[in-house]
């Protein structure tokens, strides 16, 4: 699974200069990163991290994954973020784009199955680029292999 074949194979619904936007950003906050490599949360973070991405592991129960500091939250991130990369269920997502929001973030990304229509709009109504319900990883192979 670390080779990304659980992201799903149909494409997300973001218009391709959005993806390609988010994709030339380089700090990247992944929330529910996973010390875990069989899951999405953990080998997504690493695939971005060996593709040059500064990433930022938010998860409160660990202080260090992919050897770097790993955040209890986005507010507690000491420097700017390009990109919040969720990996959260969906009912819980609507803080994590408010935070998003409010640290000024330039971009959103809700992973496959993650949708939050309302706080979706919210994130765009402030600026921030939107994707959800898609891959980052499938996203990245795609354009830049």
């Amino acid at each position: 699974m670390a080779d990304g074949s659980a992201c799903r194979l149909t494409p997300g619904g973001a218009p391709a200069d959005v993806v390609d936007r988010i994709l030339a950003m380089k700090t990247i906050a992944v929330v529910g990163c996973s010390p875990k490599p069989d899951r999405p949360g953990h080998y997504v973070a690493a695939y971005l991290q060996e593709r040059g991405y500064r990433v930022v592991p938010v998860n409160p129960g660990h202080e260090e994954l992919l050897g770097q500091t790993c955040y209890p939250s986005l507010s507690a991130i000491p420097f700017p973020v390009d990109v919040v990369d969720v990996f959260r269920n969906p009912e819980v997502v609507g803080p994590v784009i408010d935070e998003a929001i409010k640290i000024k973030a330039k971009a959103l990304w809700l992973q496959d199955g993650i949708t939050h229509p309302a706080g979706e709009e919210r994130a765009r109504k402030a600026g921030l680029l939107v994707v959800s319900d898609d891959c980052l990883l499938r996203q990245h192979r795609r354009r830049r292999g």
